[in-house]
């Protein structure tokens, strides 16, 4: 594939509203991402994808868009919406824009027009069926929990959506709805921006009358008409958000010469401490062997046809040291392990905020401490069905979208100086131990680990083009996979758990980079070696 400036980037995701308060009103906010920039070029990152700050009225935390073309006050005015663009680039930072076209809000111009009347110019831009109350047209279930049919009484019909009720569905089948997407995404590439993160858009395609929601026939019709229209000439990152992927459909997204997307964000990782068939609340232990597995495929399976995204973390996911790693004991050397595994392979990574410095899950107590309408939902859906509420409260601590939301953690002082208000969501209590202040003082932090493996993502031609083999594909602790380019080979190595446990490969190599510092720079024999509690290495292979 022909190399883009995004293979060797190292992209940043910002919550905005999590983020920091310059204002001191408890929500996060556009000045205090500009305030923040010196941070992100100390860490090496140089694009950030932003989430919404578009015009809300917040029943999904921007994901609702009542104006495309309009700043959320709480985030602040589009004057200081392009003096972050202007600033981010005199840093050599590109910002890629949260693009939410499934759906809009209830509250946008055009749904408030379309549920007036069947007359209406903007009738089509959404799904609608007619129907009696109580009566939804079919079976379809919305993702945060129940009917994904609602029912308008204004003029007597459902309209379709497959998130919250106050997010009705775009008709993409109209041509002046893409014509108006198109529209919005070049006022938005005219202002400068570097690219565009696209929300669940597999879902596009949807044909509701026969139940397909993801990957419908014409999906890729749709993005082939959007690369034309917008991206298509520009040198910008495209990644598609696709919760229903495999290796054979990110090469249709990602293949350069089918002209859609640069990339997708699959989650086949994502899903595997889930009980397979049911839902995401349903738990059971991450088996490390079909994590392998499934990495391995997309290594594999997407060489020369397409390009990975890796990440662990985002706004929609649990934190991955408490998730996958240590949060307790271990939580510094299983976030670098961890770190290590993904930043070595081939791809571009994402960092979630916080991840940087081994932001944790949040202790919750109480039903009362959730705020994601998705937790909302659940809560009332199980005691319903009957869950006690212990069993609810065990699978919200373990993958409630809340814990990815929790406010950075800057430094120890009042609200880990996130604000000098109330903010919106609490502040996790372990923030005077973690936080970005004191991993800037301690030139061992997970941050500086993080800084080194975006230097080497930088300067190192093996991790962009390099080979991956997975080794030891049935072993139950650890993951070690070669990377080779030209003569050089790397090996990664990571014990995945606590216990110390016995690796041998027959050979030498240089340390690269280790997370236990002793190993620095160093010449280890490979051979009969116990690898500590998540210790992860890379080493350049002696030939």
């Amino acid at each position: 594939m022909e190399e883009k400036w995004w293979m060797r980037s190292v992209v940043y995701q910002i919550y905005p509203r999590s983020f920091c308060d310059s204002n001191q009103d408890g929500v996060g906010d556009l000045n205090g991402i500009r305030s923040k920039i010196p941070y992100l070029k100390k860490l090496g990152i140089d694009v950030i994808w932003l989430s919404p700050v578009y015009e809300s009225p917040n029943a999904d935390n921007g994901y609702d868009i009542s104006n495309y073309y309009a700043i959320s006050p709480e985030f602040g005015t589009m004057e200081e919406m392009k003096s972050l663009i202007r600033e981010c680039r005199e840093s050599g930072i590109r910002i890629v824009m949260d693009l939410v076209v499934n759906h809009t809000s209830d509250e946008h111009a055009w749904f408030l027009e379309a549920k007036k009347s069947e007359d209406s110019p903007y009738r089509d831009y959404y799904i609608w069926r007619k129907g009696e109350a109580g009566s939804p047209p079919n079976d379809l279930r919305a993702c945060f929990g129940g009917s994904a049919w609602e029912y308008s009484e204004e003029t007597g019909a459902h309209y379709l959506h497959l998130f919250g009720v106050k997010q009705p569905d775009l008709n993409w089948e109209n041509d002046a709805v893409r014509k108006e997407i198109w529209n919005m995404m070049n006022y938005w590439i005219d202002l400068g921006i570097g690219g565009f993160r696209m929300d669940v858009i597999d879902l596009i395609g949807k044909v509701p009358d026969q139940g397909i929601t993801g990957n419908g026939p014409m999906l890729h019709t749709y993005l082939q008409e959007m690369n034309r229209e917008t991206f298509g000439t520009k040198d910008l990152l495209t990644v598609g958000e696709c919760w229903g992927a495999d290796p054979e459909k990110g090469r249709m997204y990602s293949d350069p010469a089918r002209r859609e997307l640069s990339m997708i964000f699959q989650f086949e990782q994502s899903m595997l401490d889930e009980q397979p068939g049911k839902e995401k609340w349903d738990l059971r232990p991450l088996q490390l062997r079909e994590l392998k597995q499934v990495f391995t495929r997309w290594q594999t399976e997407m060489e020369g046809h397409g390009w990975n995204s890796l990440f662990w973390n985002n706004h929609d996911l649990p934190r991955i040291v408490s998730r996958w790693g240590d949060d307790g004991v271990y939580r510094v050397a299983s976030a670098k392990m961890l770190a290590t595994l993904l930043h070595g392979m081939k791809g571009t990574p994402y960092i979630y905020q916080g991840e940087e410095i081994g932001m944790t899950n949040m202790p919750f107590h109480s039903f009362t401490e959730f705020q994601d309408i998705e937790s909302l939902n659940m809560i009332q859906e199980r005691l319903e069905k009957g869950y006690l509420p212990e069993e609810i409260m065990k699978s919200l601590r373990a993958k409630s979208r809340d814990n990815a939301r929790t406010p950075m953690q800057w430094n120890s002082g009042l609200q880990a100086g996130f604000t000098e208000g109330q903010p919106w969501c609490p502040v996790n209590p372990n923030y005077r131990e973690i936080n970005a202040a004191r991993a800037l003082r301690d030139q061992d932090s997970i941050f500086y680990y993080y800084q080194k493996l975006i230097n080497l993502r930088k300067t190192e031609d093996i991790l962009i083009y390099g080979s991956y083999e997975l080794l030891l594909p049935e072993d139950e602790n650890i993951y070690a996979y070669m990377r080779a380019w030209q003569g050089k080979k790397w090996l990664i190595v990571c014990n995945f758990y606590k216990e110390p446990v016995p690796f041998s490969y027959e050979g030498t190599g240089r340390t690269i980079l280790s997370n236990y510092k002793e190993n620095s720079r160093t010449i280890q024999n490979l051979n009969n070696r116990n690898l500590r509690p998540y210790e992860a290495a890379i080493y350049e292979l002696e030939m």
